[in-house]
């Protein structure tokens, strides 16, 4: 049996409400954002919808330190999929924080541009208008759709919505919580409050015979699973959430490894782009968009920002779901991860990651601690393609990604990967031999199409049928074809999105 763990501990959640600190024991570690308050605080503005941070109506706003300690980020997230313990050492800000002395500019444009009817879906619309209303000055069109792509409205539609967007800048007040990111001053007394919270002691609960963990290093986080071997990584608690909400799971023991410093990184080097397994997506995308240009349509379209700003890469890549919509272009990539346990590091390809449906190479008491992906040569082009019914926040039928390297109107090199074609998001690697040293031309890809056909033997689902899985993804190989030819835009973005 390994040692017990002697790391300074503490058993209180602390967060800061409206100037007020909340302090916090005994209670069940996945008890969630919104049932906190709207049970134990009678905070009925966040509602549930969904239960699963589709719809928004529970949105909220967090507040937390930035990577300098000087200033303060501001972001939304869905309450009703957050963890309660995961406030610890963050300011929230609900709809009813805005409204202390009148109406938020956000509430106020939302009024003065009839955006509301029956009321359900506001206070989720507000709180995504709050945090862009705290992090962007003169946001763009598809920048107010993007903020938006989290909050669903059935009776209001969306236009007024979007005019109280381009309207909310116009009043201003004093408050921190009522300046726009153009006109704030440094909150000294907020900073302040949450720099009084930091702590490297971690935070460890315990209630009704569950456990929750919180260590805050490396070092910490070895031992805590090594003497819970069973425990449940949580990380954005995007997908773990829902195991809550919507299969009931019971989880005795929850380690949560958000608040690892050396899991947070994100470094770039001539060779590479490491993401640490706790990266946010939000976090991540400015990198991968800069390095792999290919990947931006993806990323946008990927989840929602109330989602994007808890979730992380690292938990997509590790919880290893075959419609995930990350792995097929890292895979295509050739990325690697690094597993750490007690023993040290080892590095793992991605593409041979994952042995069968929801199982994957990971040993007892390893966890992911960073995605290794490498810089891609100028020679080589990246494509990637998403399949789904809506436009945004959807789960994809299908997600493919390509790597390909023409010289001399010869294909040199090819990776080619899908997502919800298999058990597991995997490579073609009978349609990348039919590529490889093969003349681009239609008769070649003609062979790698039906090459899909003995890489794959898809499913059907609610999503999509076994055949439109196959014929779309064969479908993609030509457009990719096309697309290189000249004849269509490489991107759809555009006819998606209005600037």
């Amino acid at each position: 049996m390994p040692a017990e763990s002697t790391s300074p501990r503490r058993d209180t959640i602390r967060f800061m409400l409206d100037g007020e600190l909340h302090e916090i024991r005994d209670v069940d570690p996945t008890r969630t954002v919104l049932q906190y308050l709207r049970e134990d605080l009678r905070r009925t503005g966040p509602k549930e919808g969904c239960a699963e941070g589709d719809c928004g109506a529970c949105t909220v706003a967090l507040a937390e330190l930035n990577p300098d300690g000087d200033d303060l980020e501001v972001r939304a997230v869905n309450a009703c999929i957050q963890f309660l313990p995961t406030l610890d050492g963050k300011e929230l800000i609900t709809v009813e924080s805005l409204s202390v002395d009148g109406l938020h500019p956000v509430q106020r444009a939302m009024v003065d541009e009839h955006a509301s009817q029956c009321g359900f879906c506001t206070p989720g619309f507000v709180m995504s208008l709050f945090a862009l209303y705290k992090t962007n000055a003169a946001p763009t069109r598809i920048e107010i759709d993007d903020a938006l792509a989290g909050n669903l409205c059935r009776c209001t539609g969306y236009r007024p919505i979007i005019e109280a967007a381009r309207s909310m800048y116009a009043e201003e007040g004093g408050d921190w919580l009522r300046q726009s990111c153009t006109k704030q001053q440094p909150p000294a007394d907020r900073v302040q409050r949450l720099r009084a919270l930091a702590d490297d002691a971690m935070l460890v609960l315990s209630s009704s015979g569950r456990k929750f963990f919180a260590p805050t290093s490396v070092e910490e986080l070895c031992q805590v699973l090594a003497e819970n071997a069973d425990a449940t990584l949580l990380a954005g608690g995007t997908d773990v959430g829902l195991w809550v909400t919507k299969r009931h799971a019971e989880l005795d023991c929850v380690i949560y490894v958000g608040n690892v410093a050396e899991l947070s990184r994100l470094t770039v080097t001539d060779d590479h782009v490491e993401i640490g397994a706790t990266v946010t997506l939000t976090d991540a995308m400015p990198a991968l968009i800069e390095h792999y240009p290919a990947l931006e349509e993806l990323l946008l379209r990927y989840a929602s920002p109330p989602i994007r700003n808890a979730a992380t890469l690292g938990g997509n890549v590790a919880n290893g779901s075959p419609i995930g919509d990350s792995m097929a272009p890292l895979m295509v990539l050739d990325a690697t991860l690094l597993l750490r346990s007690r023993s040290g590091v080892r590095e793992v390809a991605l593409d041979a990651f994952y042995h069968d449906y929801m199982v994957n190479d990971l040993k007892e008491g390893e966890f992911l601690e960073a995605i290794r992906i490498p810089r891609l040569s100028q020679q080589d082009e990246l494509r990637t393609y998403k399949i789904s019914k809506r436009f945004d926040q959807d789960i994809s039928a299908l997600c493919a990604a390509f790597r390909l390297r023409v010289e001399d109107d010869t294909v040199v090199d090819a990776r080619v990967a899908f997502g919800g074609m298999a058990a597991t998001v995997k490579r073609a690697k009978n349609c990348e031999a039919a590529l490889v040293g093969q003349p681009w031309t239609l008769a070649t890809l003609e062979l790698a199409m039906q090459a899909l056909d003995v890489d794959f033997e898809p499913i059907s689902d609610m999503r999509a049928t076994a055949d439109y899985r196959l014929r779309v993804a064969k479908n993609l190989l030509k457009r990719l074809y096309i697309e290189r030819a000249g004849k269509l835009p490489q991107s759809v973005y555009a006819y998606g999105r209005q600037a």
